[in-house]
């Protein structure tokens, strides 16, 4: 007795397989997922950049901080006072014959300064070569393989300093019974009654530090952080 042959219908039901359909929904699923973990991806590596870069910044601000914490205010030898017969602030800012970081002795030398490779160096428009560290020298461009690609002799830097970054300076006289409140560099307070006055050099000092980043596609340096302190 020989065996009955399947029809062709039941032929095809066997062979199975995927439907167009099917088949379609399946990249559409896989499509969404990979979608998701580029994303992701992206977000990480964003996120972990700027991490990096405030990490940066603040050893930057801080750099800053740490130079100038045993300076006085103002000049240890002609202090900050106001010449009487030109009624000029004399003593603010850089003093003649200033004009690297390891000549300025005060804090107030340092204001308006910017610390950067990028610009035209020099104090005729506050940009002086940097970023700097601790000692006041500039910080080189090192690779990842941990080659410096720069050095500093003689106090003259030459190479490549620490690419993209500035670090910018400002010094305000503030009001001593409200640091929130700036006062002009030459502002002092005549003696009233039993008020015996207040000098112009007799009034605490704050000190802001912005640290800011230019990558090769931005057209302006961005702030990356801020580190504000007071000098009584």
């Amino acid at each position: 007795m020989h065996a009955k042959k399947p029809t062709s219908r039941k032929l095809r039901k066997a062979e199975g397989g995927f439907t167009l359909i099917e088949a379609s929904m399946a990249t559409v699923i896989i499509g969404i997922g990979v979608l998701a973990m580029v994303d992701a991806q992206s977000s990480f590596i964003t996120s972990n950049l700027w991490s990096n870069h405030a990490a940066s910044a603040t050893f930057l601000a801080n750099e800053v901080r740490e130079l100038t914490r045993n300076l006085p205010k103002h000049d240890p030898v002609n202090g900050l006072y106001i010449d009487e017969d030109t009624d000029t602030l004399i003593g603010w800012g850089p003093d003649t014959g200033e004009t690297t970081v390891s000549d300025f002795d005060d804090i107030d030398d340092f204001d308006g300064l910017e610390f950067s490779d990028i610009g035209t160096a020099g104090l005729d428009d506050g940009d002086l070569p940097g970023p700097i560290n601790a000692f006041g020298e500039v910080i080189p461009e090192i690779m990842v393989d941990g080659t410096e690609l720069g050095s500093t002799v003689d106090e003259a830097f030459t190479g490549q300093a620490m690419s993209g970054w500035t670090q910018r300076i400002f010094v305000e006289k503030i009001n001593p019974f409200n640091t929130g409140s700036a006062v002009s560099d030459r502002y002092f307070e005549a003696p009233n009654g039993s008020f015996p006055g207040r000098e112009v050099d007799e009034y605490p000092l704050r000190v802001t530090v912005q640290v800011l980043y230019q990558g090769a596609n931005d057209l302006n340096p961005n702030l990356v952080t801020e580190v504000v302190w007071v000098i009584p």
